[in-house]
């Protein structure tokens, strides 16, 4: 069977709906009571199972899963040696630098609070500044309010999260989406399915 490691929440349901759309539904993964954690259908001998976010690429790399989906975000963060073979095109957003308006960005001892240190240290490493990273997990837009960091790196989709605590986006780093991924060894002993799900996921 092909394991198929998911990122739980939206990703997940999103995958199943493009998953079942090419052939491979797995109708038990929908039940919100069960309790199980792996999921078969046995017919087109596959299997998923959800996963935090930031363990997907964990999964596949060491080949406990064959293929994943997660956020390009995720994958930049952890780099984990695998292939990153197809685009889903949803759940797009961007990550950006954002913090007060007119504030100058391009300067040594800037710091910066994010739920991202890897991107965020590689793409000032990159401009040539240096910085302070201050990791957070959650409500990152709280750090230049309260006086902990001057900018966030952080996902941002409308905008508006953003405004309401008057926070601007002063760069954007990359744009992001959801990505199918692919244990190395296991494309070189399955390669056959495997790219007939990527050529079935690419007719949609």
């Amino acid at each position: 069977m092909l394991t198929i490691a998911l990122a739980k929440g939206r990703l997940a349901e999103k995958a199943m709906e493009r998953f079942a759309a090419i052939g491979y539904d797995c109708s038990e993964i929908h039940d919100k009571k069960s309790r199980k954690l792996i999921f078969e259908n046995s017919e087109k001998k596959v299997k998923f199972f959800l996963a935090k976010p930031g363990d997907v690429p964990t999964y596949v790399e060491y080949g406990a899963a064959d293929l994943g989906v997660a956020g390009k975000d995720t994958l930049l963060e952890e780099n984990r040696d695998l292939y990153e073979v197809y685009d889903f095109g949803f759940g797009k957003c961007h990550l950006a630098v954002a913090g007060p308006e007119n504030l100058s960005i391009h300067r040594n001892g800037l710091r910066v609070a994010t739920k991202y240190p890897a991107i965020a240290a590689d793409y000032f490493e990159n401009q040539g500044i240096t910085i302070e990273l201050i990791r957070l997990g959650g409500s990152i837009e709280l750090a230049p309010i309260v006086g902990l960091s001057d900018v966030i790196v952080d996902i941002v989709e409308t905008g508006s999260t953003l405004a309401e605590n008057g926070l601007v986006v002063l760069e954007e780093i990359c744009h992001l989406s959801a990505r199918l991924i692919v244990n190395r060894v296991s494309m070189k002993l399955e390669h056959e399915r495997i790219a007939d799900i990527i050529r079935r996921l690419k007719k949609g």
